[in-house]
């Protein structure tokens, strides 16, 4: 019988990275002469990359950012946020449990993330988290990122599992819209990174804290795409 899939967002939805994409942002910020930004700001620039993330900082400032700028500011960040991985990032609460109770059902578990393959293992690494994934997925991963379905699907089949047997759990709506294309059930965790709550954007359901998300929720969401 083929083992069931949990596959997990990584910032905002595991782990609480904020504080450190922030701090990136805001040194990348200042050294193109733009306004810091702050948590308010930042939770609606996240989501598709520390590219995107610069972009929509600058828009949201009304500047220009000519192409040249923004290579050399990506590049930047990219330099900061990694000289300083894992700072002060850390699992939300309950998190860790979860992976365990997960694991000790027989669940295979992965990562699908718009980060950056090497950052995301560098996180997880870091926190001591990264032994429990079969798959640790970036932008980079493949030739395709989501919002785009074959990220999730292609993490899944690569943790060595199958789509119909899956369950994608995010905090965002590129996390909800690659899931629903995919036809996988998600579910969104409602503290993350997001300028708009996450019910807006239907997920199969919506959870404040990691202790409701059990097996058993798991195995009905599963149950309920397969009929």
């Amino acid at each position: 019988m083929d083992r069931p899939t949990i596959v997990f967002d990584l910032d905002g939805t595991l782990v609480d990275t904020a504080p450190d994409l922030l701090d990136s942002l805001n040194h990348t910020l200042g050294a193109g002469g733009a306004t810091p930004s702050d948590v308010t700001g930042f939770r609606q620039f996240v989501g598709h990359g520390a590219r995107v993330l610069i972009e929509r900082a600058y828009h949201a400032q009304r500047r220009p950012l000519p192409v040249h700028e923004h290579d050399r500011l990506f590049a930047l960040f990219l330099e900061h946020y990694g000289a300083n991985i894992p700072g002060q990032s850390k699992p939300f609460p309950g998190v860790v449990e979860a992976l365990d109770r997960f694991r000790a059902a027989g669940y295979l578990l992965a990562v699908c993330t718009n980060k950056t393959e090497d950052f995301s293992r560098r996180l997880l690494v870091g926190l001591g988290m990264s032994g429990y994934f079969e798959a640790i997925c970036g932008q980079d991963t493949f030739a395709f990122r989501k919002p785009d379905p074959r990220h999730l699907t292609e993490t899944i089949r690569l943790a060595g599992g199958m789509p119909e047997t899956s369950v994608m759990v995010g905090d965002s709506r590129t996390d909800i819209d690659t899931a629903k294309a995919a036809g996988i059930p998600v579910v969104a965790v409602d503290f993350g990174y997001t300028d708009r709550h996450v019910r807006e954007f239907e997920p199969s359901i919506v959870i404040s804290h990691f202790e409701e998300l059990t097996v058993a929720l798991a195995e009905r969401l599963i149950a309920s795409v397969q009929g």
